[in-house]
């Protein structure tokens, strides 16, 4: 769980931006974003082997 004070003198505005940053760095979004849908076993292995194939072109 994610978890910033805000500090003395500190706008919530920037408070919020901190704590969007440090969810996107953790990856809490992605992960809610991916368990939105019931994604099969074989969707999961055929999405995975595709990124594999990129980075390997890519790399």
């Amino acid at each position: 769980m994610s978890e910033v004070k805000v500090r003395k003198g500190e706008s919530v505005e920037k408070a919020l931006r901190r704590l969007k940053k440090k969810m996107d760095k953790e990856g809490i979004m992605r992960e809610i974003r991916s368990h939105r849908h019931y994604e099969k076993p074989s969707e999961k292995r055929r999405r995975k082997q595709a990124r594999a194939r990129l980075r390997a072109l890519k790399g």
